[in-house]
C-alpha cells in the first residue's frame, strides 16, 4: 500500500509539459490518479502523458493557455464529460519575461507576468471549484516562489505576482475549505527547470548557492513532489491556507 493513495481522483496540472509539472504528473500517476497534463504546448503534454501510459499510468494530455479563460472553460467541460469529476488542481503555470532592473521592464512584460502567474490561476481557481465541491471536496495547490515572500532584484515583476498568488491561496481557503476544497501553495526554491535556466548559467548564481543555502545546490523537480502529494492527500485533511516552503534552507 502506498503513502499517498490517489485512486480514482482526477487530477488537473497546469504547466505540465516540464520541470515541476512534469514531476508531480509522475508522482500523482504513480500512486493512482488519472492525470490531465495539460499547458500551451499540447504536444509536448502529450509526451509527459505517453511516458506515464508507458509505465501503466493513466493520463491524457490537453490544450491550456493558463491565461485564455476560454481554454479553461474547455478544459473543465472535458473533464466533466470524460470523468465526471475533478479532485485535484494544481496550479503550476508560470512565466518571466523581464530579468533585470524594474525600471526596464516594458508593459507587455508586466501584464504577461500577471496574466499568466496570478489571473490565470486564479480563474481556473474558480471555475474549478463548483466540479471539485461536486464530489465532495479536494484540493488545490498553487505553485508559488520563495520570491514571494523574499523579493529578488531583477525580479521584482515575479516577485509580485507570486506574493498575490500566496494572498490568494488564503483567501480561497478561508472561503472553500469549509465546503471540502482545501487551498495551499507550494514554494520552491531555486530548482532546475526552464524557467530558471538564465540565473543558472549565471556564474554569480553558483556563489549565491553557496553562499545563501543550507543544502549547497539547487533542486531537482522530482524534490517537490513529495510536498505535492501531501497537501493534495487526506494525510493532509486539516492543512489549508498554508505555504509550504521547500527550498533547501534559502529562508531560514
Amino acid at each position: 500500500m502506498t503513502r499517498f493513495d490517489f485512486t480514482d481522483k482526477v487530477v488537473l496540472v497546469a504547466g505540465a509539459s516540464r520541470g515541476i509539472g512534469e514531476a508531480v504528473s509522475h508522482g500523482f500517476a504513480e500512486h493512482g490518479a488519472t492525470v490531465i497534463c495539460s499547458s500551451r504546448k499540447q504536444a509536448d503534454c502529450e509526451k509527459v502523458a505517453e511516458k506515464i501510459r508507458e509505465k501503466g499510468g493513466k493520463a491524457i494530455s490537453a490544450e491550456l493557455h493558463l491565461g485564455n479563460l476560454d481554454h479553461q472553460e474547455n478544459i473543465l467541460s472535458l473533464i466533466k464529460s470524460k470523468f465526471g469529476r475533478l479532485d485535484v488542481l494544481i496550479n503550476n503555470g508560470a512565466t518571466s519575461p523581464h530579468f533585470g532592473p524594474a525600471h526596464e521592464a516594458s508593459e507587455a512584460a508586466f501584464d504577461k507576468t500577471i496574466q499568466v502567474n496570478t489571473r490565470g490561476p486564479y480563474f481556473l481557481s474558480t471555475k474549478s471549484f463548483p466540479l471539485l465541491k461536486e464530489n465532495g471536496g479536494g484540493a488545490i495547490i498553487n505553485v508559488a516562489s520563495i520570491d514571494g515572500i523574499q523579493p529578488a532584484e531583477f525580479r521584482v515583476i515575479y516577485g509580485m505576482s507570486k506574493a498575490a498568488l500566496i494572498a490568494m491561496t488564503k483567501g480561497l481557503a478561508k472561503e472553500y475549505s469549509q465546503h471540502g476544497v482545501r487551498v495551499n501553495a507550494l514554494l520552491p526554491g531555486f530548482t532546475d527547470t526552464k524557467l530558471a535556466s538564465a540565473l543558472k548559467d549565471n556564474p554569480a548564481m553558483d556563489i549565491y548557492v553557496k553562499m545563501n543555502l543550507a543544502i549547497k545546490r539547487m533542486a531537482q523537480p522530482e524534490e517537490m513532489v513529495g510536498a505535492v502529494l501531501y497537501m493534495a492527500s487526506q494525510e493532509a485533511s486539516y492543512y489549508t491556507g498554508q505555504s509550504m516552503i521547500v527550498d533547501g534552507g534559502a529562508v531560514i
